[in-house]
């Protein structure tokens, strides 16, 4: 039988952590106060704009508070003056000191999109399509003053379909995580009681992802680069450099190497027809699908081609790219 309803506090920031709220408003819980970070500039006009978080939690009309940071006293005191049962943490983007994880009865949760201890921290769900992962998931945790690195009170798994971007997996674990976290609240006890600790040995670190890491570095394998391309989608976009123009890539796949590509420079373009524009890589040949040129917008490859062929013809080159650090 569930527990009582729980008095929540909220923190969280972008689209996937909106989701778990607007959850968590139609449940039994009472949430009460959203903390989300302050305003940021965006656009061509740099306007403030508001984060998903704070929209869904106004027009629900619970209070938004947006401190620069938690680290104060006074901030601390606020926070500790709603006297919350648990604060639900998402994707919020500030770091929680102690006596934040402190002063809520039962701590602080977090909902992660991941299966931890694999890929801890900004971006779990790039660097599991990044590295080939087949199956990735999301994980509510006990917080602690590590970094992902609290008791694990339960998870829901989830296969990574093969040519699944980022912005596909996004809404996969966003669907997946709300009815997770809602189990586990109305549970609480027993999942606090049944926690598991994680095993350090199998823990990995998703970095942030860095702009110059969209570049493509084609001596890598067509594999590695297709990954990277659907990784990258819907930010910052996998690109090339050919004839002078920054060539966007937005779907890519990787395939069995063709005779010529045995002998041509990475870069190279082998063929472009209706399914796709074939380029040589260190190791087999990506195809590319969709693609954008400046100042267009996202198109198929067969599209693109009706009013720009002589760009891809074969055996024009994309400009050569520094290998990337590798990541582990």
């Amino acid at each position: 039988m569930a527990n009582e309803p729980l008095r929540l506090i909220f923190a969280g920031t972008p689209d996937f952590a909106a989701t778990h709220l607007q959850a968590l408003l139609a449940s039994r819980h009472q949430v009460l106060a959203a903390y989300t970070q302050p305003d940021r500039p965006a656009g061509r006009g740099k306007k403030l704009h508001a984060s998903p978080v704070k929209e869904v939690a106004l027009a629900a009309a619970v209070p938004v508070l947006q401190p620069a940071s938690l680290r104060t006293a006074a901030v601390q005191a606020e926070l500790a003056a709603w006297a919350a049962d648990v604060m639900v943490v998402v994707a919020y983007g500030l770091i929680l000191p102690q006596a934040v994880l402190d002063a809520p009865r039962l701590g602080c949760l977090n909902v992660h999109a991941s299966l931890l201890p694999r890929w801890r921290g900004a971006a779990p769900i790039q660097r599991a399509i990044e590295a080939g992962d087949n199956e990735t998931g999301i994980t509510i945790m006990q917080m602690d003053a590590g970094l992902d690195t609290g008791a694990m009170l339960a998870e829901a798994r989830l296969r990574i379909a093969p040519g699944t971007s980022a912005a596909m997996l996004h809404d996969q674990l966003a669907a997946i995580g709300p009815p997770l976290l809602l189990q586990v609240l109305d549970n609480l006890p027993a999942c606090r009681e049944a926690a598991r600790a994680q095993d350090e040995a199998g823990a990995t670190y998703a970095h942030k992802i860095d702009k110059s890491e969209a570049a493509l570095d084609w001596s890598r394998s067509a594999a590695e680069l297709a990954r990277a391309v659907a990784a990258f989608n819907p930010f910052p976009i996998c690109y090339g450099i050919l004839g002078g123009e920054r060539v966007r890539i937005w779907e890519a796949s990787a395939e069995i190497p063709a005779a010529p590509a045995a002998s041509a420079s990475p870069g190279t373009i082998l063929g472009a027809d209706r399914d796709g524009i074939r380029v040589a890589c260190g190791e087999g040949v990506l195809l590319i699908r969709q693609l954008q040129l400046p100042g267009g917008r996202a198109l198929p490859a067969a599209e693109l081609l009706h009013a720009r062929s002589a760009l891809f013809v074969p055996g024009s080159c994309f400009e050569p790219t520094a290998p990337q650090e590798t990541r582990s």
